[in-house]
């Protein structure tokens, strides 16, 4: 299993909160352990996990009730009578809240038990380690329940989307982002569908990175069925993720819900192939809405899967071809970070550099320095120093300049720009 790149806590806290986000998200519970870790068994996590379980209730719907009680425990003690008092919430929804209150125990019991079974894992709003980037949204889930690295959950990641009826084109592009994200260690996020989501994903354990995918039904009900394997390999070297629990199945409607976390856990998202009419559309609608990077693969403009793409580069995403285009959007936001050698590292395209990589990168300074000069300050032959730095030219970490000398690329000085720039 591979290293989880290091936290990028400078990113997430960079990103705007979005319109109408209230301050007490991350501690929307209403306790005092928010940032602290807390003990599993602790009554206030059941209580979250009870009131996000009520049907009709919902992420929006948790939120207000909270809001207006001060905790997930005070609604569920409250009378149906104070309930209905709450706006959206309804005699129907308020009996609802009731009924399972009072059968809260057993609802705890059946569930972890069911999470046990299945090895799964679950948290809640106000967990010190709940996603940051997604407790910032609008509507963050409650409730989340997971299978694999729970810390990959906060770490650097784009989400790459598409149509489920993608072309070759779309497929070969899909894995080649994948690829090169994997490669600079940032996590590829996508939803487990067939087409450019399941491309995304293999392309992601090609490169042997990490994939969270984001699922619409219960983590023992993988859809579609052919991806199950696809799942399990996520699971071991990645993360699966979903607001429902167990024994949820996949139904249609809650797939637009899904595709709000998918867009809520990343400061960029990439749209490979759409229809005028797409799942992948509505990703890219909930990112703008959460203040997120949009990018868009061109495709044939004569290919119906393209369309959806070509509008919203008509719209003002960002064309991309490469995942070099996506440094000069989201590198800025990222401060340098520690590697897991403690090594300080300003873009995410470092995480992953070996020991012969990192060697000649910390010789590399703004200043172009020549192959000679390169081969004495790194005690390599002259043969592993020039392919090395073709290999550092294509993540854009080195340039050549005239002369043929060697200096730091783009990406590599992203973190140490100034602000003005």
């Amino acid at each position: 299993m591979n290293p989880v790149p290091p936290d990028d806590a400078s990113l997430f806290d960079s990103l705007p909160t979005d319109r109408g986000a209230t301050a007490n998200h991350l501690a929307a519970n209403g306790s005092p352990h928010c940032g602290v870790r807390s003990p599993a068994d602790a009554p206030w996590r059941h209580d979250v996990m009870v009131l996000a379980s009520v049907p009709g209730v919902g992420s929006v719907g948790y939120r207000r009730l909270v809001e207006h009680f001060g905790s997930a425990t005070a609604v569920l003690d409250a009378s149906i009578e104070r309930l209905v008092e709450v706006q959206g919430v309804g005699l129907t929804i308020a009996r609802s809240i009731v009924g399972t209150a009072r059968g809260r125990d057993e609802l705890v019991r059946r569930c972890r038990e069911d999470c046990r079974r299945g090895g799964i894992d679950w948290m809640v709003i106000g967990d010190d380690d709940y996603p940051r980037s997604l407790a910032r949204t609008t509507d963050p889930p409650p409730l989340l329940f997971l299978r694999g690295e729970r810390r990959l959950l906060d770490r650097l990641g784009v989400a790459i989307v598409g149509s489920r009826h993608a072309t070759r084109y779309g497929l070969r592009v899909a894995e080649r982002l994948a690829r090169g994200l994997g490669d600079a260690g940032i996590a590829v996020v996508s939803g487990l569908a067939r087409g450019i989501d399941s491309a995304a994903h293999r392309g992601a354990l090609e490169a042997k990175g990490r994939t969270i995918a984001v699922l619409g039904g219960g983590l023992d009900r993988i859809h579609p069925e052919e991806h199950r394997e696809l799942a399990e390999r996520i699971a071991v070297d990645g993360c699966l993720v979903s607001e429902h629990p167990p024994g949820f199945p996949p139904r249609g409607g809650v797939f637009p819900q899904r595709n709000r976390v998918i867009a809520g856990l990343c400061p960029a998202v990439i749209v490979v192939e759409a229809a005028a009419r797409s799942g992948a559309l509505i990703t890219a609608r909930h990112a703008l809405e959460q203040n997120r990077e949009v990018f868009a693969v061109p495709g044939p403009i004569d290919s119906p899967v393209s369309v959806g793409c070509h509008h919203l580069i008509r719209d003002g995403a960002h064309l991309i071809e490469s995942v070099r285009d996506l440094y000069d959007v989201i590198g800025p936001l990222a401060a340098p970070q520690a590697d897991a050698a403690g090594r300080v590292v300003s873009h995410a395209a470092e995480i992953r550099l070996n020991p012969q990589e990192r060697a000649v990168l910390d010789r590399l300074g703004d200043e172009p320095i020549t192959i000679d000069q390169l081969v004495r300050e790194s005690g390599l032959a002259a043969s592993r120093v020039l392919a090395t730095i073709a290999v550092l030219e294509t993540r854009g970490l080195a340039r050549r300049s005239a002369g043929g000398r060697i200096g730091r690329g783009a990406v590599a000085s992203i973190g140490t720009r100034p602000e003005s720039q």
